[in-house]
């Protein structure tokens, strides 16, 4: 398979996306609409002539269609850094398309030469436009969390700037900050027959009786079982002498451990966090399975990367599974989410965070920014200490998401009241 997959523009396939766009979003994501508050649209106009870097945060595979849109306001178009194992989707057919509306393929974890070097001729030219997901890859699965930046969108950032004044001195990158929240987009009383009807659905698969309890005690239980049955399938003893998240955290190192013993990867360390494991493994199984030109990676039949495939969204699962996350704020989105990741774990069900089902019942996208700002305020810190101006960039983007989700938060509200579990 070909390693790099370069932007093409086509022009007609521009127009028809333009015009499809909508019935993508509702038929792929189940987005009823995308909603830009007049002002940040008036702004986002302003900035249509500038290099720009947009930033957003990426739960899901809706993001990228919505910075489509967000071009579309702007009045321009962007170009799109985006994992190599998504121009495989439906035989191909997906990298077809997103590579003529401006996506190339990056591969996580190794240098891909060739995709920063065509990020950097990006935003050399005169207005080039690029958006970056700075979470990475995988998607992150939860719509009220940020997961760990990668430092590479920084020094990225700096290196196109420092090609850019080669051109032109006086050159600038426009820093754009988004974040997108997803809200269900129905009554209280549709959303807790749905759950119900999931819930129902799982609880079948343990022989489960619902009983009198309440949505949030009958997840919890849901939890526990699915726990029970992963520490046994794992060989994880003693559970009962910790609390849940513990558990589930030695779940999800076990998995990643025993694929890692499997594909022994370069530099993995068992001491690591998971995120940072699931990204070194995730990116392996992609090399390997795009037949990516290095020695040192194993030989793996389709079978196998298959099951190694299955074993890392596991994994991915169980990362996402975090006790506290649900009872402190158990808001329709956040139920779905662990749907998602229980569906996954119980019946194979791809997450809709890795490019699965839609969402079970329509939302809507609403799509906020922060006050946008030039790398050239970074850029004297950077040429005096080059980590520390990496660090700054990382530093306010983080901040500024980070308030643009705090914000967020009041679009939705709880199915139940917080920690309640009932009797």
């Amino acid at each position: 398979m070909q390693p790099f997959i370069p932007p093409q523009f086509n022009l007609a396939l521009n127009w028809t996306a333009d015009l499809i766009l909508p019935s993508l979003f509702k038929i792929v994501h189940n987005i009823s609409e995308v909603i830009i508050s007049e002002e940040d649209k008036e702004m986002i106009r302003k900035l249509n002539k500038d290099r720009i870097l947009f930033f957003t945060n990426h739960p899901s595979t809706a993001e990228p269609p919505i910075a489509f849109h967000v071009g579309n306001v702007m009045g321009t178009r962007f170009k799109y850094m985006a994992s190599r194992q998504v121009f495989d989707w439906a035989f191909g057919m997906i990298g077809k398309m997103i590579s003529n509306i401006g996506a190339f393929s990056v591969i996580a974890g190794v240098n891909d030469r060739e995709s920063l070097k065509t990020a950097r001729s990006i935003l050399t030219e005169k207005g080039g436009k690029l958006v970056l997901f700075p979470e990475g890859e995988p998607t992150s699965g939860e719509n009220d969390s940020l997961m760990p930046f990668q430092d590479g969108i920084a020094a990225l950032s700096f290196w196109a700037l420092e090609d850019a004044k080669k051109i032109d001195p006086n050159a600038d990158i426009t820093l754009l900050p988004g974040f997108i929240k997803y809200v269900i987009s129905a009554d209280k009383e549709e959303i807790l027959e749905d759950l119900d009807r999931s819930a129902r659905r799982m609880e079948a698969r343990y022989s489960i009786q619902p009983g009198n309890k309440n949505i949030l005690r009958r997840f919890m239980t849901l939890g526990k079982y699915i726990l029970l049955e992963a520490e046994e399938e794992y060989g994880i003893k003693d559970g009962d002498a910790h609390d849940f998240d513990y558990r589930i955290g030695r779940v999800r190192h076990a998995i990643l451990d025993n694929i890692a013993d499997k594909l022994k990867p370069v530099n993995y360390k068992k001491e690591d966090d998971a995120i940072h494991k699931l990204r070194l493994l995730f990116a392996m199984i992609e090399m390997i399975s795009i037949d990516y030109p290095d020695p040192k990676l194993p030989k793996l039949s389709q079978s196998e990367i298959d099951f190694y495939k299955r074993e890392a969204v596991k994994a991915y699962d169980f990362i996402i599974i975090k006790r506290d996350y649900l009872l402190s704020y158990p808001s329709p989105e956040r139920f779905y989410e662990w749907v998602s990741r229980f569906e996954s774990y119980l019946f194979g069900d791809n997450p809709r965070a890795l490019g699965g089902v839609a969402s079970h019942l329509p939302r809507k996208a609403y799509v906020y920014f922060a006050k946008p700002y030039s790398l050239n305020s970074f850029y004297p810190m950077y040429k005096k200490n080059k980590k520390e101006g990496i660090h700054s960039v990382l530093q306010k983007l983080r901040n500024d998401l980070q308030n643009m989700l705090d914000t967020s938060m009041k679009l939705s509200q709880p199915l139940v009241a917080p920690h309640d579990i009932g009797e």
